[in-house]
């Protein structure tokens, strides 16, 4: 009931949207005594309601890649269960976004809810915004940590890979009046 809500919500809100992408990067690392993991995931679906400060990404677990196709296997069938729970989403609003001149770099805050794993938790995302070409560019790089979303990592693996991820969003958002 949840995920029919969220894509609802997703959906309606996309119509209302000014800025918008199908091609936002997330990435993340995983730095570990024996091993270093990354993956980045470059079909990220966001939105920002450029009225409201509305921010919305979406994204499907099984489109990360990671540099070999074991680490890949492992995530999604052992930690992240993507089959199960298929899709990634942050909710939230960028704090004072009709004040921002975004003609220049500005620091915002952006308070919500990161899902995944089939748990939702209150999230506050710290990014940069600046309007570069016609088109909105909002980075952001915070952490999460794996026991928060209950993604178990077998003591075994411990050595291998972190409790705590570090995430990197990079959206470059386009006016939808450009379509």
């Amino acid at each position: 009931m949840r995920l029919i809500l969220i894509c609802l919500l997703f959906s309606t809100q996309l119509i209302a949207q000014q800025y918008y992408t199908n091609k936002g990067k997330v990435s993340f690392f995983s730095e570990a005594p024996i091993e270093n993991i990354s993956a980045i995931n470059q079909d990220v679906s966001a939105i920002v309601d450029s009225q409201t400060g509305g921010f919305a990404f979406r994204l499907k677990i099984e489109d990360f890649t990671f540099p070999n196709s074991l680490m890949q296997e492992h995530f999604n069938e052992s930690y992240l269960e993507s089959e199960k729970y298929p899709l990634s989403t942050f909710t939230g609003v960028i704090d004072n976004f009709s004040d921002l001149d975004l003609s220049v770099m500005q620091n915002l805050v952006v308070n919500g809810s990161l899902s995944m794993h089939g748990i939702s938790k209150d999230a506050q995302m710290k990014a940069t915004a600046q309007m570069i070409n016609d088109e909105l560019h909002i980075s952001s790089t915070f952490d999460v940590a794996l026991e928060d979303y209950d993604i178990d990592i077998p003591k075994i693996m411990m050595y291998k890979i972190a409790e705590v991820i570090q995430v990197v969003v990079d959206m470059k958002l386009q006016n939808r009046t450009d379509e």
